[in-house]
């Protein structure tokens, strides 16, 4: 289809070519007579429909034409079209009109000088003009056109690397392929006020961040582009506020030490990526020791539970980074379990040792039969029941599974001699006002009642608040209501939570197994708690919409078990600090081996019953800090 186009472009100039020849070469001659300096054959005045005329219009099309075409000037392509190809044009149409001139000459048709220099003047300044016309009128079509399908952007920040970004746009015009020919710059804010009423590379400095919602209306900008790279987290969470408020979309440059620069040819369009709502949270991305989990994980046994799940998957992709000898993958739900399969697969085909296997945590024969058969040297148990109004309503199923399917494992991996089981809490362990609270300190629990004994198993505890973008986070709640064109529910104007993305969390699950030494709860400071209802504001503005207006927040009241915040640390428990500076180590709490036991007991008797209302008292009396249905 491209090579028609573009054989049909030159078809099209070659006609273009000839017509302007075939003019100047009757114009030439009606000048000649107009001024009386006419062209003679013998004694008799030679008019312009006469066949010599005619002969050498047809020769000058012929021979142009042909030396245009040896020179190669239609494989121009027109936007491009600089100095030299136009002097290549110039110097073709001279040789062709020369060539002419001497075969007209040959054929007893010569022309006089007089006539040729005309000529010559005329059809070379003729077919320079219509070429330099055609370039322009070509190029102001291509950008009109082009217009429609090109994004209103503006671009924050007029450092260098804005100054990259619309060189990148200049150079990479012509490449249709080019991640820049989508987006048609408008104009820049900095708040550096030097820079005010400035350009850069023709584009003009408007305006600052505080001015971005104005300046976005003002100039009908479809698309904001944050091209600062070196900004700090709490300025990029000030300016991005501002950008969500415009309603457009909002694409962002990486951090200056995430930007892969090549010294010859660097490039930023093709590491621009659309902004997400963790980038709203105002928190530095924490860092992580690689080498410690490298040497953690490298050729090592690894069993994740949960594995097809949020956290779980998670675990197992950034796990198989570290060349682990064989990664077992358990979990009840087969889809899920599948999915991180087939990318897996797809991602290390045979380079990465994988067995994925069905099966429930509350099987203890089953679980037993695994850990006999593939003596995992290291286990992260990321299964769990999760929802909290769920687990409401069926507080038997939440002892079944949480705390009988922990118990299953931390009893398996003292007696298969595994080196450290990774046990994935969270905040909502803390204070406990639900069941899915209550069962997650149950489990911390047990996983320090197993830390207490003579075993050769290392057990920690890892926990952290919400998870962006896990199946239990609010996040993919918000978007398909906003897709659905459906209210945002918010349970609480005064809502707020903890917020980290999967591989921080993921990221701290490693880092905490690779240096623990048994018995501790790690806790990563999350920084400043987050507000629902900002979250669920700020997503809408994400989508290109107003919130209030365009989408509805209707605020639905707290479900049973919830509570406003979230702690992260018992009051009981120390606090330790650690290499990394993200990363804190909870004292361990001394457990009575003989209660803890008696109490599994008689709670384990009431789940098997499906007595829920003898499973709720047994947690309040196991898990002193539990107050059911406390706001």
């Amino acid at each position: 289809m491209e090579m028609k186009r573009l054989n049909y472009r030159k078809v099209l100039l070659m006609i273009a070519d000839a017509l302007i020849v075939a003019l100047t070469s009757i114009v030439s001659n009606a000048l000649l007579s107009l001024f009386e300096i006419l062209v003679y054959d013998g004694h008799r005045i030679v008019s312009v429909v006469t066949s010599r005329v005619f002969f050498i219009m047809a020769m000058n099309a012929l021979f142009c034409f042909f030396m245009l075409f040896i020179l190669g000037s239609y494989n121009i392509v027109w936007r491009e079209m600089n100095k030299k190809d136009f002097v290549i044009v110039g110097a073709g149409t001279v040789m062709g009109l020369s060539l002419g001139a001497l075969f007209s000459l040959i054929s007893n048709h010569e022309e006089t000088l007089t006539y040729f220099l005309v000529n010559l003047v005329l059809t070379t300044a003729a077919v320079l003009i219509f070429r330099l016309v055609f370039k322009h009128t070509f190029i102001e079509l291509a950008a009109s056109g082009a217009e429609e399908n090109r994004e209103r952007t503006l671009i924050v920040g007029a450092g260098r690397a804005a100054q990259m970004i619309l060189r990148e746009i200049k150079n990479g015009s012509s490449d249709p392929n080019n991640p820049s020919n989508s987006i048609m710059p408008v104009c820049l804010v900095d708040d550096d006020v030097s820079k005010f009423n400035t350009k850069l590379m023709g584009l003009d400095v408007v305006g600052m961040t505080k001015d971005i919602p104005v300046i976005c209306k003002q100039y009908r900008i479809q698309l904001i582009l944050f091209a600062i790279p070196s900004c700090d987290e709490s300025e990029r969470k000030r300016i991005m506020n501002f950008c969500s408020q415009s309603g457009c979309r909002i694409k962002t440059v990486p951090y200056l030490s995430q930007l892969f620069l090549d010294d010859e040819k660097p490039e930023i369009m093709s590491q621009v990526k659309d902004i997400k709502i963790e980038d709203l949270l105002g928190r530095e991305p924490i860092r992580f020791d690689k080498t410690k989990i490298r040497e953690f994980i490298g050729d090592k046994v690894c069993l994740v539970t949960g594995g097809g799940g949020s956290i779980g998957s998670e675990l197992v992709r950034q796990i198989a980074r570290y060349h682990p000898k064989q990664v077992i993958i358990v979990d009840i739900y087969e889809n899920n379990a599948y999915d991180i399969q087939q990318e897996l697969y797809i991602e290390y085909e045979n380079n990465l040792n994988l067995v994925t296997l069905i099966a429930s945590v509350r099987d203890r024969e089953k679980m037993e039969q695994i850990f006999k058969e593939y003596q995992p040297q290291v286990v992260f148990h990321a299964a769990a029941h999760k929802h909290v109004p769920l687990m409401e309503t069926s507080p038997a199923e939440a002892v079944k599974n949480n705390v009988f399917g922990t118990w299953n494992m931390v009893t398996l991996a003292e007696k298969y001699n595994t080196e450290k089981f990774v046990m994935i809490s969270t905040d909502k362990a803390v204070n406990p006002t639900n069941v899915m609270g209550a069962t997650k300190r149950c489990c911390e629990m047990i996983v320090q009642y197993m830390s207490q004994r003579e075993s050769n198993t290392e057990f920690v505890t890892t926990r952290f608040g919400n998870v962006l973008g896990s199946n239990g986070s609010v996040i993919p709640l918000f978007r398909r209501q906003i897709e659905a064109g459906k209210p945002v529910t918010v349970t609480h104007p005064d809502i707020i939570r903890y917020f980290m993305t999967i591989p921080e969390a993921v990221s701290l699950v490693l880092e905490a197994a690779a240096i623990a030494r048994g018995g501790e709860i790690f806790v990563l400071d999350m920084g400043d708690p987050v507000k629902i209802t900002t979250l669920a504001e700020n997503l809408i503005r994400m989508y290109g919409k107003v919130p209030y207006r365009d989408v509805e927040i209707k605020f639905t009241g707290l479900r049973p078990g919830e509570k406003l915040f979230e702690e992260l640390l018992m009051d009981e428990e120390g606090l330790q600090s650690t290499e990394n500076k993200k990363i804190f180590i909870g004292n361990q709490i001394a457990i009575d081996p003989q209660k803890l036991t008696d109490q599994l007991e008689e709670l384990q008797k009431a789940a098997e019953h499906n007595d829920n209302d003898k499973t709720v008292a047994m947690l309040e009396e196991m898990v002193d800090t539990f107050r059911h249905n406390v706001n």
